[in-house]
């Protein structure tokens, strides 16, 4: 598919969140079993999208919105904006229920390539995001073509943070994980967001594009806690399979900068001759030359170097009659702690 035929199934930009409309999961016994967690990667990049079409709903993300938009070429922001739909909803193909705790981006990305055009072509309407896309080969263009920008999106804007947002999401989890183990899902749902309501075995979401209600029927419930989510996100069709995506707690420490290194904790740590040891050994250097820039005997030196060595802070090389030592990796991570990471990515 061209980018002008992909563009041009983009809906009319009008937005309206505010529905009265509801999606509803009825849980068993077992079904409460069987909730689980897990993480998405390409969901979390799906979601994204929101933010690059409406900041008004997202202040929180300002700063990485616009870092993202200036490492966007023009015309793949317009392809990535046309996914969502005008009431902001997504396409369910292209936020497929994780196989696994945490599958990769990849992985994820090829259960979409293998879509089935019929189920895009389910897809792409419901979710408001354009007309009927109007055979089974216009479907299949239109996801190949999401699937390759979504893949340089990911790499330019997500994936450089996506350490970062994964442990803020892993600590969502365990919060959750511990109110289900000391409340039950009264105490799970509580306060995940207010349009979620627990009652009588029903989780019920309010202002939702459709209304339909999901006999869970023993799947089984998925949770995922996400970045930029602003608010629960179940599928959009009935026929998927059940899972809910909430707003991960914490998300506002994702883009503090971290504070910046203190000079003496590392004399703290080691002691001021090791400290000084380890600044020095950027560059390989014998013995004899680090005592002479500390002014202290060799055999001082060695004692210091020794330690060093075999805490794997230095590496050491012959060299003729010298041995050369020059800080590990893990020496450079304490010497020369990294700059505190932008706060856009």
């Amino acid at each position: 598919m061209s980018r002008g035929e992909f563009h041009a199934l983009q809906a009319p930009r009008t937005i309206d969140v505010a529905s009265d409309l509801m999606i509803s999961f009825e849980l068993g016994v077992e079904d409460l079993a069987d909730t689980h967690f897990a993480l998405s990667p390409l969901e979390e990049t799906v979601l994204s999208l929101r933010v690059l079409r409406e900041p008004g709903l997202y202040a929180l993300h300002l700063p990485w919105r616009r870092s993202a938009l200036a490492r966007l070429d023009a015309r793949d922001t317009r392809l990535l904006t046309s996914l969502v739909g005008s009431k902001l909803a997504l396409p369910d193909f292209l936020t497929p229920r994780p196989t696994t705790f945490a599958p990769t981006f990849e992985e994820q990305l090829s259960l979409v390539r293998r879509t089935p055009p019929k189920v895009i072509r389910r897809d792409v309407p419901a979710a408001l995001v354009a007309e009927p896309v109007p055979d089974n080969a216009a479907a299949a263009r239109f996801r190949d073509t999401a699937c390759d920008v979504l893949r340089r999106y990911w790499e330019l804007t997500i994936e450089p943070i996506w350490p970062q947002m994964q442990l803020v999401l892993e600590a969502d989890m365990t919060y959750r994980a511990r109110q289900l183990a000391v409340g039950g899902a009264r105490l799970l749902f509580a306060d995940m967001h207010p349009n979620l309501r627990w009652h009588d075995g029903v989780l019920s979401i309010d202002q939702m594009i459709g209304r339909h209600h999901v006999a869970v029927s023993g799947r089984g419930l998925l949770l995922m806690p996400s970045v930029f989510a602003h608010k629960p996100t179940p599928p959009v069709h009935p026929e998927e399979p059940p899972r809910l995506t909430y707003p991960c707690r914490g998300v506002a420490t994702l883009w503090h900068p971290a504070p910046a290194p203190d000079a003496t904790a590392l004399v703290s740590l080691l002691g001021a001759p090791r400290a000084a040891l380890l600044g020095l050994l950027d560059e390989p250097l014998p013995t004899v030359e680090l005592a002479r820039r500390l002014k202290v005997t060799p055999s001082a030196v060695s004692q210091h170097l020794r330690v060093l060595y075999t805490t794997g802070l230095l590496t050491r090389a012959r060299d003729g009659r010298h041995v050369l030592y020059r800080r590990s990796d893990l020496g450079d991570q304490l010497a020369v702690p990294p700059a505190p990471p932008r706060t856009e990515l």
